[in-house]
Order: structure tokens, then C-alpha cells, then sequence
């Protein structure tokens, strides 16, 4: 079984919502299909597709104005919560720190946090892709994990630009994710690949040893190509 989670950011609404679900409800596959929707949609589904959220609180509640908590998510019906996408870490300044907080969080309301590690350009450039990579897997997955999570590598560098890292890089940073998860005796991890993912390539990125499915951003916003990204991730 694959991850085939579709990553909306700021964008769609309740009309988009009920379209996917209804094109969705026609698709046979063996494979896991999420919706990372606004939190404004997670109360409007139908309940037959697996909903999660783009972020989450650190906080379990209190004067923290404009935050949501993991306990309303699940009461919201999220199952699921993306934390430290490239673009929390970038625009909001997240750290590892910060994202396993609300990893942790998650967790503990019974929610999977889909935890989110990658490099920017300036980091590739200097050489630095390995450490960066391997530094925000021990710092952003919580400690004494017992429970189910998802890692989901982002080359930063390569979101929202078209660009799709060559075999050989997403292969090694895979093998380097599951390598260090197996000495955080999580070997065994769902590790999802994310940027840049459409329907024609979709099928080589899910066929490379160690991953074990997408995280898909803008296609995810297009029913079809969206269909058309399950049926080839096989």
C-alpha cells in the first residue's frame, strides 16, 4: 500500500471539496488517499475520503488567538496533520524543535503527523542535503515514539518549480531516511516523496526503494490529475 496524500495549502472550498470526493468515489485502489484540506473544510466532507490538516497547535489550549489545537482537529474529523512543511519552516520560521512539539501533539489526540523534512537550494549547493536531512529526523520526530508516523521528504528547492530531483537523489535521500529511522528503532516508517508530483511521473518516484508514496500539492487541487496520480501510483 501507497500514501497518496493531496496537500490543498491555501487554496479550495466546500463546492471543490464535494467534486473530489464525488470524482474519488469512482476510483478502485489498494492505496491510502488523503486530503491535507484549509481548516475551514475539515467539517464539510462526507466522511468518505480520510481528511487531515496543514498544521497544528503546540499547545493544548488557551490564549493562543488564531491557533487550532490537535483535540479540536479530531473533533473536526482530521485524522491526519502535516507539520513542518517547507513552507511553515520557511514563512513562519519553524524549527525541528517546533515541529516535533506539535508532532508530539498530534500524537497524543490520535492523530498521524505527516512530519516533513528537506533541504533548500543554498543548503544543496553548499553540500549540505545529508545533514540537513538527517539532523530534522532526530530533531523533529518525538522521542519514544510508540505510535504510527509519516516522514515526507520535500526537496525545498524543488517545490512550486517544476523541478523533479533525479532518481538517484530521491534514492538516496530515502535511504538515508530509512537508515536513520532504523537506528531510531522506527524502521519500517512510511517515508512519502513530495514536490513536484504529477501524473506522468509518479509511477517511477513510487517504484524507487524507500518510498512509500506521495505528497502531492498543487495536482491534488485538479480531480482529474489528482485520479489520474492514484491509478499510476501503483
Amino acid at each position: 500500500m501507497k500514501f497518496i496524500i493531496g496537500n490543498w495549502k491555501m487554496n479550495g472550498d466546500k463546492k471543490l471539496l464535494n467534486e473530489m470526493e464525488s470524482v474519488l468515489a469512482d476510483v478502485t485502489t489498494e492505496n491510502k488517499v488523503v486530503l491535507c484540506v484549509p481548516f475551514t473544510l475539515l467539517g464539510a466532507g462526507n466522511g468518505k475520503v480520510a481528511l487531515g490538516a496543514q498544521d497544528v497547535s503546540a499547545h493544548e489550549k488557551g490564549a493562543y488567538t488564531g491557533e487550532v489545537s490537535a483535540s479540536m482537529l479530531v473533533t473536526s474529523g482530521a485524522k491526519y496533520v502535516i507539520v513542518g512543511h517547507s513552507e511553515r519552516r520557511a514563512y513562519h520560521g519553524e524549527t525541528n524543535e517546533d515541529v516535533r512539539a506539535k508532532a508530539e501533539m498530534a500524537l497524543e489526540n490520535g492523530i498521524t503527523p505527516i512530519i516533513c523534512v528537506g533541504e533548500t537550494m543554498e543548503e544543496k549547493r553548499v553540500g549540505r542535503t545529508f545533514e540537513i536531512i538527517e539532523k530534522a529526523v532526530r530533531e523533529s520526530v518525538p522521542k519514544n515514539v510508540q505510535k504510527d508516523i509519516i516522514i515526507a521528504y520535500e526537496p525545498r528547492w524543488a517545490i512550486g518549480a517544476g523541478i523533479t530531483p533525479t532518481r538517484q537523489e530521491i534514492t538516496e535521500a530515502h535511504k538515508l531516511i530509512a537508515d536513520t529511522l532504523g537506528n531510531m528503532d522506527l524502521a519500517g516508517t512510511p517515508i512519502l516523496y513530495g514536490a513536484s508530483v504529477n501524473g506522468s511521473n509518479v509511477a517511477e518516484i513510487v517504484s524507487i526503494e524507500n518510498v512509500d508514496g506521495v505528497l502531492v500539492g498543487g495536482a491534488s487541487l485538479k480531480p482529474g490529475e489528482f485520479v489520474l496520480i492514484i491509478n499510476n501510483a501503483k
